[in-house]
């Protein structure tokens, strides 16, 4: 049955032979775009595979790591960091590197990276455990930091949308819209296909919806007002409704303020000028920050809690938590904050056609007759294994994103009564000694991963500097993440 399922998808469209390429290469976009990405050749340095081992997916990190048993760690340390995702990680590594710390990092999951995991499945294929990750930075400074812990391949992501036209039927068009989503449509364009940056400039014109009041006074009018109604319906209102269980107009205007409304041809997700895959993974990454580091001791399969009711804890000199700010405070009988998660139903596709399920590695299903939000299929990517490179592994791993409440949290849910509740947690925080909450998770703030590794990087900075690890700047003056895409 998940076979015939698969079918019916790969029906709905054309898909073109190979992983997704351009001109320039696979993952690449055409010339006049790939040429804005600054990141060339494979730049940065893998320690591990520099040290002869040729592994391809996760490392063994050995019994003793995965025991999660607190009795053989440190009995002493500077910082006790719960979470070994990347801010914990980069913490770990800066306050090692540069001020000889020693830190004991637990997490109750079985695994380091947090939700940068990736790993190699039976198959041969590389993929992630928590959804797919795209690097992309404007931050020159963590450009560099990062290429001290792997190798890099440029790579351009772009998305497709399998969206109605205007008799109904469902193409492939470009995400976020471009001059081709608006032509291959057929949307509003009688006076024939749009041709320049003016006349897709003067299409939107046409198109948008001033506000009633003059200014969006929810998701909805803004919407409107940044893409008009038929974008707005075909592309963004449904979608929004299947991520957050609410539509356009029961949200925030902040929410679909930030729109892309693309007036050019360049069809590439980001802008960033870096934006590259780790050679071998993400993974690695972390296992080149923390592991073979004498300051740095790793338990996994260690619950935070648990072990601190049950006095299991090594004396530390500081706290570094990067977990649920509202689980932290649990029994203060404060309500929980509100999170979106995701489900991933993976499926393995014995040989499709030319060996691909669909065109891109990313392909969004926006209409409201579709239960899943995406399909994400990892064997287009530049940075798998060889053998998938070679075309040796005849199948192919999809996964489609379900948006649903309650599981991991994903995404905090932007309405003021969060915002309000989130505030009084802070609050509390602020007031706790001896402990420092830090990342996506404790400041209740989507952080796209660049973001999460300057925020990590600028409190190391204020430790060195002042002594306090504690933020430069608010969650918020990060700018919006990427939230559910």
């Amino acid at each position: 049955p998940r076979l015939v399922s698969a079918a019916k998808d790969l029906d709905s469209a054309k898909m073109p032979a190979g992983p997704f390429a351009s001109t320039v290469g696979v993952g690449r976009a055409e010339p006049q775009w790939a040429e804005l990405n600054r990141v060339g050749g494979q730049p940065g340095k893998d320690g591990v595979h520099a040290a002869g081992d040729k592994t391809e997916g996760p490392l063994d990190l050995g019994e003793t790591v995965m025991s999660g048993d607190l009795g053989t760690a440190p009995k002493k340390v500077d910082l006790l960091i719960v979470g070994a995702g990347l801010s914990g990680a980069v913490l770990a590594e800066r306050c090692s590197k540069e001020l000889g710390l020693t830190s004991l990092v637990i997490d109750k999951r079985d695994h380091i990276g947090g939700n940068c995991y990736d790993y190699i499945d039976e198959h041969g294929i590389r993929a992630s455990k928590y959804g797919a990750h795209l690097f992309h930075t404007k931050f020159e400074r963590v450009w560099e930091y990062v290429q001290n812990f792997s190798e890099w391949i440029p790579f351009d992501h772009r998305v497709r949308g399998m969206v109605p036209d205007a008799d109904g039927a469902k193409q492939l068009v470009p995400i976020p819209p471009t001059q081709e989503t608006v032509n291959a449509l057929r949307l509003d364009v009688a006076s024939g296909p749009i041709s320049s940056e003016e006349g897709m400039q003067a299409w939107y014109d046409r198109q948008r919806v001033t506000p009633p009041s003059g200014e969006p006074a929810n998701g909805e009018e803004a919407a409107l007002s940044r893409v008009g109604p038929l974008l707005y319906e075909r592309v963004f209102k449904h979608y929004t409704k299947k991520q957050w269980d609410k539509y356009p107009a029961e949200l925030d205007a902040s929410v679909l303020m930030r729109l892309p409304c693309r007036t050019s041809t360049d069809d590439r997700y980001f802008s960033d000028p870096w934006q590259a895959l780790p050679a071998r993974g993400y993974t690695r990454i972390f296992e080149n920050m923390l592991l073979g580091d004498p300051n740095i001791t790793i338990r996994l399969n260690c619950d935070f809690f648990k072990a601190r009711e049950a006095g299991l804890l090594p004396e530390h000199g500081l706290l570094v938590y990067t977990g649920q700010i509202d689980t932290y405070y649990s029994a203060q009988g404060m309500p929980p904050l509100e999170y979106r998660s995701l489900r991933f139903e993976e499926e393995y596709v014995e040989e499709p056609p030319e060996g691909f399920f669909q065109e891109a590695m990313v392909v969004n299903h926006p209409s409201p007759d579709v239960p899943f939000t995406r399909i994400v299929e990892y064997k287009h990517v530049p940075n798998q294994p060889q053998a998938v490179k070679e075309g040796k592994v005849k199948g192919t791993l999809i996964a489609r994103e379900y948006s649903k409440a309650g599981g991991e949290p994903y995404y905090p849910v932007p309405n003021p009564a969060n915002r309000e509740l989130y505030d009084k947690y802070a609050a509390l925080a602020a007031k706790e000694p001896g402990v420092a909450f830090v990342g996506r998770l404790a400041s209740y703030k989507y952080f796209n991963m660049d973001q999460a590794i300057l925020n990590a990087l600028e409190m190391f900075d204020n430790l060195k500097e002042h002594g306090k690890l504690e933020p430069k700047r608010r969650p918020e003056d990060f700018g919006p993440g990427d939230g559910p895409k």
